[in-house]
């Protein structure tokens, strides 16, 4: 066979594999989903392995089932913790009169409607207020709690096939560390099995570091967040929810922050319309402002440089590029995938086409 049948067959072959990989969609994202989970639990794996109480040692079994069992207990605190309160800030949400609420706001807004209209080019009116009472209404809506709750319902079914999958799949990634590598060494040329092997490993290895680390960054944004807005005066379990929500789009870079910043700032609008503007809002807005400013100056100075730069071994200038192409290309989820994509494709890069200058460079950290 000629090199252009080749070509051809393993296109094909490619192929076919995109089309497969399409069809078992739910299938493949349950096994994503356990690589990550086995890849957060995997330092519990081997701390309890390598424990020894005299001469009896943890068998893998066990210690795979521990640590699933911990990880799921981790989660179901995390909903009996938070859910309840993010439900009562939701019904609190919904309960707003939009019109009362704006209404309080009669005198800054007509402020901003002069200063638009005075600068604006064609010098048509603005109003303010009905802009805002459209946009604030449609935020309440999906506050609804029975509305939430019942399309939740609707979705036990699959939800109870994920967790199953997910678990099963999990325990067995846990249990054997080199299963995910075999499961992909079966489907490549035997000549090429070592290097594979080797780009999987490495892989392994820097995708573990990058994910365990934006778990706990996750954590620790969302924890400095709450704290920060308790102290400047805002409810506990209304700090809680917004530190919640800030920490988990911290994980989109960049723009993450902002979004978090500013639902933030809307919910601390939302809860303390009973105040006057001037002396209780503005100030209050300042010291949130003040709060996720400090955090994250702390997240870039402290966290991000560990997590996206150490983790993966790059360049803080060369994830930034990454991200900002990644996000061109695919938006949102282009950016939050940037940093594992890339990770992986350097590492395929360092092992096959190690002999070009350019990748060399590129890959020299690794």
């Amino acid at each position: 066979m000629n090199e252009k049948g080749k070509y051809f067959i393993v296109a094909l072959g490619l192929i076919l594999l995109g089309l497969l990989f399409w069809y078992f969609s739910n299938i493949v994202t349950y096994v994503l989903i356990s690589v990550v989970l086995s890849f957060i639990g995997r330092p519990v794996v081997d701390f309890l392995n390598g424990l020894k109480i005299k001469k009896w040692q943890f068998p893998s079994v066990l210690s795979a089932g521990i640590t699933l069992i911990l990880l799921w207990m981790v989660m179901i605190m995390f909903f009996r913790t938070f859910i309840p309160m993010i439900a009562s800030q939701a019904q609190d949400l919904s309960n707003i009169d939009v019109n009362a609420a704006v209404q309080s706001l009669e005198e800054p807004m007509q402020k901003i409607e002069a200063f638009v209209v005075k600068y604006s080019s064609n010098g048509e009116t603005f109003d303010l207020k009905a802009v805002l009472v459209k946009n604030i209404s449609s935020f309440v809506k999906i506050s609804d709690v029975s509305d939430i709750f019942g399309s939740l319902v609707g979705t036990l079914g699959n939800a109870f096939i994920a967790l199953f999958s997910i678990s099963f799949i999990t325990f067995f990634f846990l249990k054997d560390s080199s299963l995910f590598t075999e499961g992909v060494v079966v489907l490549v040329p035997a000549r090429n099995e070592e290097g594979v092997r080797h780009v999987l490993d490495s892989i392994k290895k820097l995708l573990m570091r990058y994910f365990v680390g934006l778990f706990f960054e996750v954590i620790l944004v969302g924890f400095m967040v709450t704290i920060g807005l308790t102290i400047v005066g805002l409810p506990f379990s209304t700090a809680v929810v917004i530190g919640l929500f800030a920490g988990i789009m911290n994980v989109i870079p960049y723009i993450g922050p902002i979004i978090g910043a500013c639902f933030g700032m809307i919910i601390g609008i939302a809860t303390n319309l009973d105040i006057d503007f001037y002396t209780g809002i503005v100030p209050l807005l300042g010291y949130m402002a003040l709060v996720f400013a400090t955090v994250q100056i702390i997240d870039n100075i402290l966290f991000q440089p560990l997590i996206y730069s150490n983790s993966v071994n790059a360049h803080p200038l060369e994830i930034f590029i990454v991200i900002i192409m990644a996000g061109s290309m695919a938006g949102i989820l282009g950016m939050m995938l940037a940093i594992p994509s890339y990770t992986i494709m350097r590492v395929i890069a360092k092992e096959f086409f190690n002999k070009y200058r350019f990748v060399k460079k590129l890959t020299e950290k690794i």
